[in-house]
């Protein structure tokens, strides 16, 4: 008992001790009281009144830098590319899709940005076959749908690619040659496509009814199911060159090679059929471009793009092609005309000769603006 009291004693002041100390503390943290009049929301960050700064205030961020190219091409669109075929400008009048023929590759470029590659087409690249041309769908926006002309081992064909599918056939069996494998696409209204196929190298195939070689063919609402017949728009037709329109006046305008001359040949909203302009010398007529009655012709022989112009009341041309571009950037295959009004290039000097260290590239044809030279004021 005496030592029960002894501990009693000595507790009695620790409770005390205790007390003051945990006073202390309670004024010294400022303890939260638990009364309901005066709590507030728990949160686990301290509220602290805002001080004054000496920090200065950031500067505003940088604007971001030009995308880097892996290659460099000054005054084009993009360089380093394989020789080229279809062009098809984009409506930025910045960018475009561009097809090369050997690898089958569809490369969208920009002037910002680097290639990238919407689609690989299984092709054969062997003589001048290839991936020959590619055409959007005139509702592209919607149904995402792109044609492609290629050459497979046995044939020259159409092919539909969609997005994230694998390609189907539209048109096959068009004659396939050593040479004279070359073609091109254009849609003519939103549901007729026309296909330009060439002779395969035998001049006698185009003027055959039978055979779909040297041919304009008509494709009305371009499916894979229950096809309507392929019609024939234009035969007799050489090697191929391209097909592009007027939209003035809706003409088509077509150009070939054929054994004794290169030509440009006309094709009116009312079907009728005209030879424009004939090269004797066969300079290689390619790929064109038209507006408002003049019609720019690449010829890859010469590395030239020359300017056809036309009277507007009786379509008869003017004068002789006048030279516009002369060996910048060499051989031009394929024409397009942009939205802002500049018309572009793309190149084929890997195959066709003296490539030099940034082919094949998709260039401006008038880098100072301008746009396209229409016809003068009196008309010439």
């Amino acid at each position: 008992m005496i030592r029960n009291l002894a501990r009693m004693k000595l507790r009695a002041p620790m409770r005390g001790v205790v007390a003051v100390v945990c006073a202390a503390l309670l004024v010294g943290s400022g303890c939260a009281r638990f009364d309901e009049a005066q709590s507030q929301p728990f949160t686990t960050e301290p509220e602290l009144a805002p001080g004054p700064t000496t920090t200065p205030t950031p500067p505003p961020p940088l604007p971001p830098k030009p995308f880097p190219k892996a290659c460099p091409a000054p005054g084009v669109m993009q360089g380093c590319l394989e020789s080229t075929s279809g062009l098809i400008m984009l409506p930025d009048s910045q960018s475009a899709l561009v097809a090369e023929r050997t690898t089958g590759a569809v490369k969208e470029v920009s002037v910002r940005a680097e290639p990238k590659v919407k689609a690989t087409l299984p092709v054969d690249g062997s003589g001048d076959g290839g991936l020959m041309d590619i055409a959007l769908s005139p509702t592209y926006s919607q149904d995402r749908l792109m044609y492609a002309y290629v050459s497979t081992p046995t044939d020259n064909r159409v092919i539909r690619i969609a997005d994230g599918d694998i390609p189907k056939p539209i048109l096959t069996g068009i004659p396939k040659g050593a040479v004279g494998n070359t073609g091109s696409l254009i849609f003519t209204s939103p549901t007729t496509l026309l296909v330009q196929t060439g002779d395969a190298g035998n001049p006698a195939d185009a003027a055959n009814p039978a055979s779909m070689a040297g041919k304009v063919l008509r494709i009305e609402q371009p499916t894979t199911v229950d096809q309507a017949p392929t019609t024939t728009a234009l035969s007799g037709m050489g090697s191929a060159g391209g097909m592009c329109i007027d939209h003035s006046d809706g003409s088509l305008y077509v150009t070939d090679r054929t054994p004794t001359a290169d030509r440009l040949q006309r094709i009116t909203k009312d079907s009728k059929i005209s030879t424009v302009w004939t090269w004797p010398d066969r300079p290689g007529v390619a790929g064109c471009a038209a507006l408002d009655g003049t019609v720019l012709v690449n010829l890859v022989n010469t590395k030239q793009t020359v300017a056809v112009r036309m009277a507007p009341d009786t379509g008869a041309v003017t004068g002789d092609p006048e030279v516009v571009r002369q060996d910048q950037h060499g051989h031009a295959w394929a024409l397009a005309l942009a939205p802002d009004g500049n018309v572009w290039g793309a190149t084929v000097n890997k195959t066709a000769g003296g490539a030099e260290k940034l082919d094949d590239v998709v260039f401006p044809l008038f880098p100072q603006g301008g746009g396209f030279p229409r016809r003068n004021a009196d008309n010439t």
